[in-house]
C-alpha cells in the first residue's frame, strides 16, 4: 500500500503519461499504446484517486468522464469579446474585401492565414498557469454560458497545457475554438436516439450545440465531440507572438488540436486557390464545413485595421455556394414586422436542403416578387444562402392558374390600417398604425431577444399568449408581470414562472446601449445604439439632444437623426419611458472607472502604439476617468503619437497641445 507521498508521485506520473497518450491519439492521430494499455493506466489512476480523494486535481484525466450537474449553466462574461465574421459569397466579394485590406494598410500584397470554416459551435477556453479553469459558449460575444463540465469531456481539449522547452507557459491564455462532431459520430448519435424513441438531430451542428449544454456531462462524454483551436482573445505571459501563424504553431505545442488543412498564404492568389480546392473537397472531409476563413497574418496589421462593433476588418469568411433544390409555392402571405414593414413570405411544399427541412422563405419586398414573377402554384429553385438562409433564386416552372401576381396591399392585413411607401427604405411598404397588434408582438419579441434585453424564456410563443390574454399593452408592461399571470399560460408551472420573472428582473440592469437597441427605433441598430449610449450617457440627455447634436456624431447621419427625433418627440414614447423608469429599468450607460488619475482629461490617439491596440489604450484612459476623442481641438489635453502618426499630430502642434510618445503614455497610465 502506498503512503500519501508515494501516491501523489504516482498520481502525477500517471496524469502526465495519460495526457501525453491523449495528445498522441486524439490530436496527432499517432497512438503509441493499445486501448487496453490506456484503459489500464486510467483504471490505476482512478483507483488511486478514490483512495486519496484530496489528491485528485481539477485537470485529472478522470474528470473527462463527466457527471450530473444540478443547475443550469451560469452566465459568464468573456475576458475579451468574441466577434462574428462578415461573410462573402463570391470571389468578387472576396476580392473587394482584399482590396479594402490593402487600402487600409497602404500595402501592395498581404500574407494571410486560411482555414476551413467548420460548421460547429464556438467556445472560449481559459487557462490560468496552464490549467483549464473555464470553458464557455460564445453567447452574444460578450457573455456566454459556463459549460466547463462538458468541455472537459472533449479529448482534444487539454486539461493542462504542455510545456515547451525554453519557453514559459502563459500565465493566462484565453483561446477560441470550434466544437464539432464528425459525420460518423453524428450518424451514431442519431441511430441511438431513434433506438430510444427520441427525435434525431437535424444536423451535426445542432447535435453539437445540444451536447455542449447538457446537464449530464456523462452523455456529452459519450458523444465524442472534438475541438479545433483557431485564435485567442487574451494571452498574458509566455512568449510574445507577432503573427497568427506563430500562435497556431504554439497552440499545437501546448497540446491543442489545430486543423491540419490550415495554410499560410503568401498572397491573395494562394487564398483563392485554397478556396477553390476545398470547395471541391468539402464533401470528402469527415466533418461539415460551409466555407473558408481568411485572416491577416500579422497582429500589428490586425490592430491597424481594427474592428466594427460586430466583426474584425482583418478577417472574413468565404461561404461556399449553397446547395439548391426545387419545390412548389403553396401560398404567399404578408407578414408585418416590428417597425410596420410588410414582407411577402412564400409558404413552400416542405423540402430538405443541406440537411434542413424548409417550408417557407422570405421574398423580401414586393419589387422582388415582381422581379421573380412568382405566383402561388409555381415551382421554384431554392437555395440556402451561406448554407443558412433559405432564398428563392428563380421560377423554374409556372403552374399557376392565377392571372396576375401578388398585389401590393393598401391596407394592413392585420389591423387594416393605412399602408404607405417608406421614403427612407426605398421599396418598403409600411403599416403606419402604431397600435397595430402585430407590430407590438414583434417589438416585444425583439425587446426580449438575446442581443437586446436578453430575457430568457420570453419567446414568441409566450408573447403571443400574453397578448391574447391582454397582459401586455406596451413594452414596459413586461416589468409588471407577476407569477400568477404566467401560470395562466400553457405549459407554465411554478418553477418556469419564477425563472421568467427572475430573468425579467435581471434584465433591468442591462446598460443603456442594450435598452436603446431593444426599443426598436427605426434605423437604429446595435452599433448606433452603443455609440449613442457612450456619447450621451443617459436616456434623458439623449432625449434632449437636438438635430445638430445628433448629426455632429460622425456615425449618425440625417436619416438616423430624424428617426431618433421623431421617436422621442412622440408623447407615447415619453409616457413609455416614464413607465420604464418607475419599474426600475436602468436608463444609463455605465462607465468602467477603476481610478481617477485622468478625470476630466481628454485624449486623442494617432499612429500605431507598439504594445497596445487603439481599443486597449482607449479603455485604459476611460478606466482612469479620462475621455477619448476622435478629432483634435483646443479642448484636447493630450495627443498620444505612435508610429506613423497622421495629420492629427500636425494639428496638435498648431494648437500647442502636449504630445506624448508611447513610453510617456504608459508611464502616465501606470505611474
Amino acid at each position: 500500500m502506498l503512503n500519501r507521498k508515494q501516491a501523489l508521485q504516482e498520481i502525477n506520473r500517471l496524469t502526465q503519461e495519460i495526457e501525453q497518450h491523449n495528445i498522441r491519439y486524439y490530436v496527432e492521430n499517432e497512438p503509441s499504446i493499445s486501448d487496453k494499455e490506456y484503459d489500464d493506466l486510467l483504471r490505476r489512476l482512478t483507483k488511486l484517486e478514490k483512495a486519496f480523494p484530496d489528491l485528485r486535481s481539477p485537470d485529472s484525466p478522470t474528470q473527462r468522464i463527466g457527471g450530473l450537474i444540478e443547475t443550469q449553466a451560469p452566465t459568464v462574461r468573456h475576458r475579451a469579446k468574441l466577434y462574428s465574421l462578415d461573410n462573402t459569397y463570391s470571389v468578387h466579394e472576396l476580392e473587394q474585401w482584399h482590396q479594402r485590406v490593402l487600402k487600409g494598410l497602404s500595402a501592395r500584397e498581404m500574407e494571410y492565414v486560411v482555414e476551413l470554416k467548420i460548421d460547429g459551435v464556438s467556445a472560449a477556453l481559459t487557462y490560468e498557469n496552464g490549467i483549464l479553469v473555464r470553458g464557455a459558449t460564445r453567447g452574444d460575444g460578450i457573455t456566454g454560458e459556463d459549460v466547463t463540465h462538458n468541455l472537459k469531456t472533449v479529448r482534444t481539449i487539454p486539461l493542462r497545457l504542455s510545456s515547451v522547452p525554453g519557453q514559459k507557459i502563459p500565465a493566462l491564455v484565453d483561446v477560441r475554438g470550434e466544437i464539432y462532431m464528425t459525420r460518423h459520430d453524428f450518424a451514431q448519435v442519431n441511430r441511438q436516439r431513434k433506438k430510444q424513441g427520441e427525435d434525431p438531430f437535424a444536423n451535426p451542428r445542432n447535435a453539437t450545440g445540444g451536447s455542449v449544454k447538457l446537464l449530464d456531462s456523462r452523455i456529452t462524454a459519450r458523444r465524442n465531440l472534438k475541438c479545433y483551436v483557431h485564435s485567442f482573445g487574451v494571452l498574458e505571459g509566455g512568449q510574445l507572438l507577432s503573427h497568427q501563424w506563430d500562435f497556431l504553431q504554439g497552440a499545437k505545442a501546448w497540446g491543442f488540436s489545430v486543423n491540419p488543412h490550415t495554410r499560410l498564404c503568401s498572397d491573395f492568389s494562394a487564398v483563392l486557390d485554397y478556396c477553390h480546392e476545398f470547395q471541391a473537397k468539402r464533401h470528402d472531409l469527415e466533418y461539415e464545413v460551409d466555407g473558408v476563413v481568411i485572416k491577416v497574418n500579422a497582429f500589428a496589421d490586425q490592430r491597424r485595421l481594427g474592428t466594427t462593433l460586430k466583426s474584425p476588418r482583418w478577417a472574413v469568411a468565404f461561404k461556399f455556394p449553397a446547395q439548391q433544390v426545387t419545390t412548389a409555392v403553396q401560398d404567399i402571405v404578408i407578414q408585418v414586422g416590428r417597425t410596420g414593414v410588410l414582407t411577402p413570405v412564400a409558404q413552400l411544399e416542405p423540402v430538405e436542403c443541406g440537411g434542413v427541412t424548409i417550408s417557407r422563405a422570405t421574398l423580401h419586398n414586393f419589387d422582388e416578387v415582381q422581379r421573380l414573377g412568382i405566383r402561388v402554384g409555381d415551382r421554384v429553385l431554392l437555395q440556402r444562402a451561406g448554407d443558412v438562409i433559405p432564398k428563392i433564386v428563380k421560377v423554374v416552372a409556372s403552374h399557376s392558374k392565377a392571372a396576375a401576381g401578388l398585389r401590393i396591399p393598401r391596407r394592413c392585413p392585420v389591423c387594416h390600417g393605412a399602408v404607405v411607401q417608406d421614403d427612407t427604405a426605398g421599396v418598403a411598404r409600411r403599416c403606419i398604425n402604431v397600435m397595430c397588434p402585430k407590430q407590438l408582438e414583434r417589438r416585444l419579441i425583439h425587446f426580449a431577444s438575446r442581443s437586446a434585453m436578453d430575457i430568457e424564456g420570453l419567446g414568441e410563443a409566450v408573447v403571443t399568449q400574453l397578448l391574447r390574454k391582454h397582459k401586455l399593452r406596451d413594452l414596459a408592461d413586461i416589468y409588471r408581470l407577476k407569477e400568477e399571470d404566467l401560470l395562466e399560460l400553457e405549459l407554465f408551472k411554478e418553477k418556469k414562472a419564477r425563472n421568467l420573472i427572475q430573468a425579467i428582473q435581471n434584465s433591468k440592469a442591462r446598460p443603456l446601449s442594450r435598452f436603446l437597441y431593444a426599443l426598436g427605433i427605426l434605423n437604429i441598430g446595435e452599433k448606433a445604439a452603443t455609440i449613442l449610449a457612450n456619447r450621451f450617457g443617459t436616456l434623458q440627455d439623449l432625449m434632449q439632444a437636438s438635430r445638430q447634436d445628433l448629426e455632429a456624431i460622425p456615425e449618425i447621419g440625417p436619416v438616423m437623426a430624424e428617426s431618433l427625433l421623431t421617436f422621442f418627440q412622440q408623447e407615447s414614447t415619453r409616457k413609455l419611458v416614464t413607465k420604464f423608469s418607475k419599474e426600475g429599468v436602468n436608463l444609463q450607460e455605465p462607465r468602467q472607472i477603476t481610478g481617477r488619475r485622468l478625470k476630466g482629461k481628454k485624449f486623442v490617439f494617432t499612429g500605431e502604439l507598439p504594445a497596445l491596440s487603439r481599443r486597449q489604450a482607449s479603455a485604459l484612459v476611460k478606466k482612469q476617468g479620462g475621455d477619448v476623442l476622435a478629432a483634435v481641438s483646443r479642448q484636447v489635453d493630450f495627443v498620444v503619437a505612435g508610429q506613423a502618426p497622421g495629420s492629427k499630430l500636425k494639428r496638435a502642434k498648431e494648437f500647442g497641445i502636449k504630445i506624448l510618445n508611447a513610453r510617456q503614455f504608459e508611464e502616465m497610465i501606470h505611474g
